[in-house]
């Protein structure tokens, strides 16, 4: 059975799963899958520069006001052109609220949201920091599959085995690692799946995986995402993309 919610949680800062959740969020939804992405990264608000117009309530009010997580949730920018729904619930907030958004009740509640937001689309996926505040800890026990995001380099290895530790240190367990912005014979040789850099630049250019794939970087995607919900995706690819090279190039041995 597909599992229905994921967290991505950094292995290390900047290492790409606001961006990594966009794309894959995409992905599901250009096969006609409902999907939502849930900001934990509360301090870098990178979901809200996805959706245009006011952000209210973000969901750092959800989590402090105890509101439903419908009321925080806006349609990606680029969600009119794909056969399922892409929504997101960003964070943009005062340093006051974020701060109690980081709380242990707030965490209690965040796992409420994950919930809520289950119950409503085919899969929700949850944007999480290194695992060192409330929320991030609640997005990695409340997740049906936790996968690491490291960065496809030497200090990404390093940085996976630090995540696993305290991934397991607060009583989850990492489901998969993925490594970001690959090349075919990256460092990471304990990711489950790997993407590598796009072609597009600046945010508005995300997604670059849905509804126009690029030819290498959609089909990249699109195995993370099987692999991430043990799920089977309906969708083509150009003929050069990367479902046509040898799997052992991005999917490097499994963790184990």
């Amino acid at each position: 059975m597909a599992h229905s919610t994921a967290t991505l949680v950094g292995a290390t800062g900047g290492a790409g799963t606001t961006r990594l959740a966009v794309e894959l969020g995409a992905t599901l939804a250009r096969d006609g899958r409902d999907v939502a992405v849930l900001d934990a990264a509360f301090a870098t608000e990178g979901l809200a520069r996805h959706v245009s117009g006011r952000i209210d309530p973000d969901v750092t009010e959800l989590l402090t006001e105890d509101r439903p997580v419908s009321a925080g949730l806006r349609d990606h920018d680029a969600a009119a052109d794909l056969a399922g729904r892409l929504a997101v619930c960003p964070a943009r907030a005062p340093f006051e609220r974020v701060a109690r958004a980081k709380t242990a009740d707030a965490a209690r509640r965040f796992e409420t949201l994950l919930a809520d937001a289950a119950e409503a689309f085919d899969h929700v996926l949850v944007d999480a920091p290194p695992v060192a505040a409330n929320q991030s800890v609640a997005a990695v026990n409340a997740a049906d599959r936790v996968a690491v995001v490291a960065p496809a380099s030497e200090r990404g290895v390093d940085a996976v085995q630090r995540a696993l530790g305290r991934v397991a240190d607060v009583g989850a367990s990492a489901d998969l690692v993925l490594a970001n912005r690959a090349e075919p014979d990256h460092p990471v040789r304990s990711a489950d799946a790997a993407v590598p850099e796009s072609d597009a630049t600046g945010v508005r250019a995300v997604p670059a995986s849905a509804p126009d794939p690029e030819a290498e970087f959609a089909p990249a995607v699109a195995r993370a995402a099987e692999a991430l919900f043990d799920a089977e995706l309906d969708l083509e690819f150009e003929e050069s993309g990367l479902f046509d090279l040898d799997a052992e190039e991005y999917l490097p041995d499994p963790l184990s």
